[in-house]
Protein backbone atom coordinates (compact mmCIF):
# COMPACT_ATOMS: atom_id res chain seq x y z
CA UNK A 1 0.00 0.00 0.00
CA UNK A 2 1.44 3.35 -1.06
CA UNK A 3 1.64 5.96 1.70
CA UNK A 4 0.94 9.61 1.02
CA UNK A 5 3.18 12.24 2.52
CA UNK A 6 1.47 15.42 3.72
CA UNK A 7 3.20 18.68 2.85
CA UNK A 8 2.19 22.17 4.09
CA UNK A 9 2.38 23.66 0.60
CA UNK A 10 3.04 27.31 -0.15
CA UNK A 11 0.66 27.22 -3.11
CA UNK A 12 1.55 30.61 -4.60
CA UNK A 13 5.26 29.84 -4.61
CA UNK A 14 4.66 26.44 -6.17
CA UNK A 15 2.37 27.99 -8.79
CA UNK A 16 5.07 30.50 -9.65
CA UNK A 17 7.60 27.65 -10.04
CA UNK A 18 5.27 25.72 -12.35
CA UNK A 19 4.71 28.79 -14.50
CA UNK A 20 8.36 29.87 -14.78
CA UNK A 21 10.00 27.68 -17.42
CA UNK A 22 13.11 29.82 -17.96
CA UNK A 23 15.96 27.34 -18.60
CA UNK A 24 18.32 29.02 -16.11
CA UNK A 25 15.84 28.78 -13.23
CA UNK A 26 15.59 25.60 -11.16
CA UNK A 27 12.94 25.21 -8.45
CA UNK A 28 12.80 22.66 -5.62
CA UNK A 29 9.95 21.89 -3.23
CA UNK A 30 11.14 21.48 0.37
CA UNK A 31 8.97 18.63 1.62
CA UNK A 32 9.17 19.51 5.32
CA UNK A 33 8.33 23.21 5.13
CA UNK A 34 6.36 23.25 1.89
CA UNK A 35 8.43 26.21 0.66
CA UNK A 36 9.89 26.43 -2.84
CA UNK A 37 13.60 27.09 -3.28
CA UNK A 38 14.56 28.82 -6.52
CA UNK A 39 18.14 28.56 -7.80
CA UNK A 40 19.36 30.56 -10.79
CA UNK A 41 22.35 29.52 -12.90
CA UNK A 42 25.32 31.83 -12.41
CA UNK A 43 24.15 33.11 -9.03
CA UNK A 44 23.85 29.99 -6.89
CA UNK A 45 26.73 28.59 -4.84
CA UNK A 46 27.75 25.24 -6.47
CA UNK A 47 28.10 23.61 -3.03
CA UNK A 48 24.56 24.67 -2.11
CA UNK A 49 23.24 23.32 -5.39
CA UNK A 50 25.01 20.01 -4.81
CA UNK A 51 23.53 19.71 -1.31
CA UNK A 52 20.02 20.46 -2.54
CA UNK A 53 20.25 17.97 -5.41
CA UNK A 54 21.48 15.25 -3.05
CA UNK A 55 18.86 15.94 -0.35
CA UNK A 56 15.77 13.69 -0.70
CA UNK A 57 13.68 16.33 1.08
CA UNK A 58 14.11 18.65 -1.91
CA UNK A 59 11.96 17.60 -4.85
CA UNK A 60 12.74 19.23 -8.24
CA UNK A 61 9.76 21.01 -9.79
CA UNK A 62 9.22 20.48 -13.52
CA UNK A 63 7.54 23.66 -14.85
CA UNK A 64 4.76 23.63 -17.41
CA UNK A 65 6.22 23.83 -20.91
CA UNK A 66 5.84 26.93 -23.07
CA UNK A 67 3.99 24.81 -25.62
CA UNK A 68 1.37 23.82 -23.04
CA UNK A 69 0.97 27.38 -21.76
CA UNK A 70 0.56 28.51 -25.36
CA UNK A 71 -2.33 26.05 -25.73
CA UNK A 72 -3.95 27.65 -22.69
CA UNK A 73 -3.99 30.98 -24.49
CA UNK A 74 -5.55 29.34 -27.56
CA UNK A 75 -8.26 27.72 -25.43
CA UNK A 76 -8.94 30.96 -23.56
CA UNK A 77 -9.39 32.91 -26.82
CA UNK A 78 -12.18 30.47 -27.75
CA UNK A 79 -14.09 31.56 -24.61
CA UNK A 80 -13.92 35.30 -25.39
CA UNK A 81 -17.36 36.58 -26.45
CA UNK A 82 -16.19 39.94 -27.81
CA UNK A 83 -15.37 39.14 -31.44
CA UNK A 84 -13.05 42.11 -31.86
CA UNK A 85 -11.06 41.21 -28.73
CA UNK A 86 -11.00 37.55 -29.75
CA UNK A 87 -9.52 38.47 -33.13
CA UNK A 88 -6.94 40.78 -31.53
CA UNK A 89 -5.84 38.05 -29.11
CA UNK A 90 -5.61 35.48 -31.90
CA UNK A 91 -3.40 37.85 -33.86
CA UNK A 92 -1.24 38.61 -30.78
CA UNK A 93 -0.14 35.00 -30.29
CA UNK A 94 1.12 34.61 -33.86
CA UNK A 95 4.91 34.52 -33.85
CA UNK A 96 7.71 35.28 -31.41
CA UNK A 97 6.79 37.32 -28.34
CA UNK A 98 3.27 35.84 -28.20
CA UNK A 99 3.01 35.81 -24.40
CA UNK A 100 3.94 39.48 -24.02
CA UNK A 101 1.63 40.64 -26.83
CA UNK A 102 -1.23 38.56 -25.43
CA UNK A 103 -0.84 40.26 -22.06
CA UNK A 104 -0.58 43.71 -23.66
CA UNK A 105 -3.88 43.24 -25.52
CA UNK A 106 -5.65 42.18 -22.32
CA UNK A 107 -4.39 45.28 -20.46
CA UNK A 108 -7.17 47.33 -22.04
CA UNK A 109 -9.85 44.77 -21.08
CA UNK A 110 -9.79 44.40 -17.27
CA UNK A 111 -12.74 42.01 -17.05
CA UNK A 112 -11.31 39.53 -19.55
CA UNK A 113 -7.84 40.09 -18.12
CA UNK A 114 -9.02 39.01 -14.68
CA UNK A 115 -10.86 36.08 -16.25
CA UNK A 116 -7.61 35.03 -17.94
CA UNK A 117 -5.77 35.07 -14.60
CA UNK A 118 -8.38 32.74 -13.10
CA UNK A 119 -8.38 30.55 -16.23
CA UNK A 120 -4.60 30.14 -16.15
CA UNK A 121 -4.45 29.73 -12.36
CA UNK A 122 -6.95 26.86 -12.49
CA UNK A 123 -4.87 25.05 -15.10
CA UNK A 124 -1.71 25.55 -13.09
CA UNK A 125 -3.51 24.17 -10.04
CA UNK A 126 -4.64 21.12 -12.03
CA UNK A 127 -1.03 20.51 -13.13
CA UNK A 128 0.24 20.86 -9.57
CA UNK A 129 -2.40 18.53 -8.17
CA UNK A 130 -1.55 15.86 -10.75
CA UNK A 131 2.18 16.32 -10.04
CA UNK A 132 1.64 15.94 -6.29
CA UNK A 133 -0.37 12.75 -6.78
CA UNK A 134 2.35 11.33 -9.03
CA UNK A 135 4.92 11.86 -6.26
CA UNK A 136 2.68 10.55 -3.48
CA UNK A 137 2.22 13.96 -1.87
CA UNK A 138 -0.86 15.59 -0.39
CA UNK A 139 -1.25 19.25 0.52
CA UNK A 140 -2.14 19.98 4.13
CA UNK A 141 -2.86 23.31 5.89
CA UNK A 142 0.15 25.48 6.67
CA UNK A 143 0.76 26.50 10.30
CA UNK A 144 -0.80 29.89 10.91
CA UNK A 145 1.74 32.56 11.71
CA UNK A 146 0.75 35.56 13.81
CA UNK A 147 2.61 38.65 14.85
CA UNK A 148 4.20 38.06 18.28
CA UNK A 149 2.60 40.11 21.03
CA UNK A 150 4.29 41.63 24.06
CA UNK A 151 2.98 38.73 26.14
CA UNK A 152 4.77 36.29 23.83
CA UNK A 153 8.21 37.85 23.92
CA UNK A 154 8.52 40.10 26.97
CA UNK A 155 9.61 38.35 30.17
CA UNK A 156 7.86 38.78 33.47
CA UNK A 157 10.78 40.82 34.80
CA UNK A 158 9.83 43.68 32.47
CA UNK A 159 6.52 44.00 34.23
CA UNK A 160 8.42 44.64 37.43
CA UNK A 161 10.11 47.67 35.87
CA UNK A 162 13.51 46.23 35.06
CA UNK A 163 14.25 48.69 32.24
CA UNK A 164 17.65 47.27 31.28
CA UNK A 165 16.25 43.78 30.81
CA UNK A 166 13.25 45.24 29.00
CA UNK A 167 15.47 47.00 26.45
CA UNK A 168 17.35 43.77 25.78
CA UNK A 169 14.06 41.94 25.30
CA UNK A 170 12.76 44.56 22.91
CA UNK A 171 15.92 44.13 20.85
CA UNK A 172 15.28 40.39 20.79
CA UNK A 173 11.72 41.02 19.66
CA UNK A 174 13.01 43.29 16.88
CA UNK A 175 15.35 40.50 15.74
CA UNK A 176 12.41 38.08 15.60
CA UNK A 177 10.38 40.49 13.50
CA UNK A 178 13.29 41.23 11.15
CA UNK A 179 13.89 37.51 10.66
CA UNK A 180 10.20 37.03 9.86
CA UNK A 181 10.35 39.92 7.39
CA UNK A 182 13.28 38.26 5.59
CA UNK A 183 11.34 34.99 5.49
CA UNK A 184 8.28 36.68 3.98
CA UNK A 185 10.41 38.43 1.35
CA UNK A 186 11.99 35.10 0.36
CA UNK A 187 8.50 33.62 -0.05
CA UNK A 188 7.18 36.42 -2.25
CA UNK A 189 6.59 35.40 -5.87
CA UNK A 190 8.59 37.45 -8.35
CA UNK A 191 5.49 39.25 -9.55
CA UNK A 192 4.97 40.79 -6.08
CA UNK A 193 8.50 42.10 -5.52
CA UNK A 194 7.93 45.49 -7.18
CA UNK A 195 4.89 46.18 -5.00
CA UNK A 196 6.68 45.07 -1.84
CA UNK A 197 9.69 47.26 -2.63
CA UNK A 198 7.51 50.28 -3.35
CA UNK A 199 5.69 49.83 -0.03
CA UNK A 200 8.92 49.57 1.94
CA UNK A 201 10.36 52.65 0.24
CA UNK A 202 7.15 54.52 1.00
CA UNK A 203 7.32 53.45 4.67
CA UNK A 204 10.93 54.63 4.95
CA UNK A 205 10.09 57.99 3.39
CA UNK A 206 7.50 58.77 6.06
CA UNK A 207 8.53 60.63 9.21
CA UNK A 208 9.86 58.35 11.98
CA UNK A 209 7.26 56.91 14.29
CA UNK A 210 8.09 57.22 17.99
CA UNK A 211 7.43 53.89 19.57
CA UNK A 212 5.70 53.90 22.96
CA UNK A 213 7.76 53.23 26.06
CA UNK A 214 7.54 49.84 27.64
CA UNK A 215 4.74 49.70 30.16
CA UNK A 216 5.47 49.15 33.81
CA UNK A 217 3.18 48.78 36.82
CA UNK A 218 3.12 52.55 37.25
CA UNK A 219 2.66 53.77 33.66
CA UNK A 220 -0.01 53.03 31.04
CA UNK A 221 0.82 51.06 27.90
CA UNK A 222 0.22 52.23 24.36
CA UNK A 223 -0.46 50.27 21.23
CA UNK A 224 1.80 50.56 18.20
CA UNK A 225 0.09 51.47 14.94
CA UNK A 226 -1.14 48.60 12.83
CA UNK A 227 1.01 47.49 9.92
CA UNK A 228 0.12 45.15 7.06
CA UNK A 229 1.39 41.60 7.40
CA UNK A 230 0.96 40.65 3.79
CA UNK A 231 1.68 42.25 0.44
CA UNK A 232 -0.01 40.96 -2.67
CA UNK A 233 -0.50 42.06 -6.18
CA UNK A 234 -2.29 40.61 -9.21
CA UNK A 235 -0.06 38.47 -11.38
CA UNK A 236 0.77 40.65 -14.39
CA UNK A 237 3.04 38.10 -16.07
CA UNK A 238 1.76 35.79 -18.76
CA UNK A 239 4.80 33.84 -19.73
Amino acid sequence: MTTTRKVPLAWESLEDAFENNAPQVHSYLQLESGEVLRLVDGTVDPELLARVVADPDYLPVAPVSSREQYRWMEHFIQTVEDEELSAALAHSIDGKGAFRRFKDVLMAHPVDRERWFKFRSQRLRDCMTSWLETHGLEACPRPEWRVPTAEDVLPEVEKRGDRARAQHTRARRSDVERAKLHELVDRLPSRALDTALAFLEFSLSRRPVVLPSVATDSEPSAEAPDSPDELSTPDDDAR
